[in-house]
C-alpha cells in the first residue's frame, strides 16, 4: 500500500500558481518525504464531481487542498464544517480532509493579511483605504476589522459594488465609506492602502503617489513590482506585496493539512522568490 499523501491547489486557472513551490519547499524542510503538492485545474462545474471521486481508486491519498478563484465560495456546500473566519466572508481557501472522512474549511487569507502587515511593523492603523470590491476586498475588510481603529474608505466602480462593500462592513463590524473609482488617488492620504484589483488596474494611479506615503499592501505578485508598488517604493513608502500574502496564508495551510507546526516561513518565501525569478 502506498503511504503517499497528496495535497493541491484547486482553481482555474492554476498553472501560474506559486502554491506548489511554497508547499513542496515546506514539505522538504519538514522532512515529509511521503507528501506531494500539485495543482488541479477545476472550474465551478467540475468541482462537485472531483469531490465525489475523493477516496475512490483513482483519487486516493488526498489530505487537503488550497482553494483559489473561482472556487472559494463554490466549495462551501461541499464541506461538512467551515470555521468562523471563513463564514465571516463566505469564502474558503483551505480544506482539510480528516481521517474520519470529514471535510473542514477555513480561510487563511485573513490572518495571512494581518501577519504580512505585522511582519512589516503595521499592527494598528487609525484608518485605511481599500482599492476594489471583489472577494479579496471582503477579506481585506475582515483583516482590517482586526487592526483598524477607524473608518475604511473603499474605492469602487459601481453603485452595486459600493452597496456590497457597505454590507460587508456592517457584517464585519467595520465602518465603511464608499467612493467612486474616479477619486481613487484620494486613498493615498490614508496610512494604509490595500490594493485588491487585477493586474494593470492601478497603473494609472502610480503618478499620483504623494511625497510621503504610508503603507501600501498590493495583493498582486506577478508581475512584480506593479507600477503602483514601484512608485510607492520610489517615494519611500513601505510596501507589502502579494508574495508576502501568499507565504503568510500558506503557513497555516501547511500547519493544518500535514499538521506540522511551525511551518518553515523562510524556506517557503525563498522558494516563492526563486519561482518568480525563474519566470522573468
Amino acid at each position: 500500500m502506498s503511504h503517499t499523501r497528496r495535497a493541491a491547489v484547486l482553481g482555474s486557472p492554476v498553472a501560474h500558481s506559486l502554491s506548489p513551490a511554497l508547499h513542496n519547499a515546506a514539505y522538504r524542510k519538514l522532512g515529509l518525504d511521503g507528501w506531494t503538492y500539485g495543482a488541479v485545474e477545476l472550474d465551478e462545474a467540475a468541482l462537485p464531481g472531483f469531490f465525489e471521486r475523493i477516496g475512490g481508486p483513482e483519487e486516493q491519498g488526498w489530505a487537503g487542498f488550497s482553494v483559489t478563484m473561482p472556487l472559494k465560495r463554490a466549495v462551501i456546500p461541499l464541506l461538512d464544517r467551515i470555521s468562523d473566519t471563513a463564514a465571516s466572508v463566505e469564502a474558503v481557501n483551505t480544506v482539510v480532509l480528516t481521517d474520519d472522512g470529514r471535510r473542514l474549511g477555513d480561510n487563511t487569507d485573513i490572518p495571512g493579511m494581518v501577519a504580512a502587515l505585522a511582519e512589516r511593523g503595521v499592527e494598528r492603523v487609525e484608518r485605511a483605504a481599500v482599492l476594489g470590491a471583489g472577494a479579496t476586498a471582503s477579506s481585506a475588510l475582515a483583516a482590517l476589522a482586526r487592526i483598524c481603529d477607524g473608518e475604511v474608505t473603499a474605492y469602487v466602480r459601481s453603485d452595486a459594488r459600493a452597496a456590497e462593500m457597505r454590507q460587508w462592513g456592517e457584517r464585519l463590524g467595520v465602518p465603511v465609506r464608499t467612493a467612486d473609482w474616479a477619486a481613487a488617488t484620494e486613498a493615498f492620504d490614508a496610512p494604509l492602502v490595500i490594493a485588491t484589483t487585477p493586474a494593470g488596474t492601478t497603473d494609472a494611479l502610480a503618478a499620483s503617489v504623494p511625497e510621503r506615503p504610508g503603507t501600501l499592501f498590493d495583493v498582486l505578485y506577478d508581475p512584480w513590482p506593479t507600477a503602483l508598488a514601484a512608485a510607492w517604493q520610489g517615494r519611500g513608502g513601505a510596501v507589502v506585496g502579494g508574495l508576502d500574502l501568499l507565504v503568510h496564508q500558506a503557513v497555516p495551510q501547511v500547519e493544518q493539512i500535514p499538521g506540522r507546526a511551525p511551518a518553515p516561513l523562510a524556506a517557503m518565501r525563498e522558494a516563492g522568490e526563486a519561482a518568480l525569478a525563474a519566470r522573468s
